[in-house]
């Protein structure tokens, strides 16, 4: 049997919001899903917009898998992102969108992502993404032209975290949109991790969520096949 291969997606934003703030992807939201898809097995392969090296945000150097993910071949080849354009998500068994505040600049409403993930969702993929990552999941819709995340259960960076962290910054609310477009939207606490799996649909709700939702995309890549 073939090894389980994850195509993992990050921005190229290094900036958003009318102050100029500082982002990229949330170190974290990449550094623990790898560490969990790693342990367990499994390949990643990492693409961007753009292409190239993604600009990055939140790093940890006290934080033992961030560290070791910066010293790491995976991040070696984050550094030298495959541009998107040039990759065919079909060749991969899931594909996941981490956070930072830049997806919500170039990841939301971009029609090569929303193609990446509705190309995957109609192959029978796994969808997955962390934190402000369910941008991604915006606008996308089936073949029926109902959105995608209509009556799924799913989490996202909350609005009572965004209030405190980057509403100011941000273009809009993502807990407030993937309700507005019908997702069943659910939330622990303010920053404690939290994962929600409603059949191939794998989200995490904020940079705390990271190794759940890397063990929930574990698990649901062992169901898949």
């Amino acid at each position: 049997m073939s090894v389980p291969y994850v195509l993992v997606v990050a921005t190229n934003a290094a900036v958003i919001g009318p102050y100029n703030r500082a982002t990229g992807f949330f170190f974290p939201e990449i550094a623990h899903p790898f560490a969990a898809l790693d342990r367990a097995g499994i390949a990643v392969e990492f693409a961007s917009p753009l292409g190239g090296k993604p600009p990055e945000d939140g790093f940890d150097a006290d934080d033992t898998e961030q560290a070791e993910f910066l010293d790491s071949k995976a991040y070696r080849r984050l550094s030298r992102s495959r541009k998107l354009s040039e990759v065919d998500v079909l060749d991969y068994d899931a594909v996941f969108f981490p956070g930072g505040l830049g997806p919500m600049v170039d990841i939301t409403g971009n029609p090569e992502v929303q193609d990446t993930v509705i190309r995957a969702w109609n192959a029978g993929m796994i969808v997955s993404a962390v934190c402000h990552g369910p941008s991604a999941f915006l606008g996308v819709t089936l073949d029926d032209g109902a959105p995608l995340v209509r009556g799924r259960r799913l989490t996202a960076f909350s609005s009572a975290e965004e209030a405190d962290y980057a509403g100011k910054d941000v273009p809009f609310d993502l807990e407030s949109e993937l309700r507005e477009e019908g997702a069943i939207f659910e939330a622990a606490d303010p920053w404690e991790p939290k994962a929600v799996v409603d059949g191939r649909l794998v989200t995490g709700q904020n940079p705390q969520s990271g190794t759940v939702v890397g063990e929930a995309l574990v698990d649901a890549l062992k169901q898949l096949r």
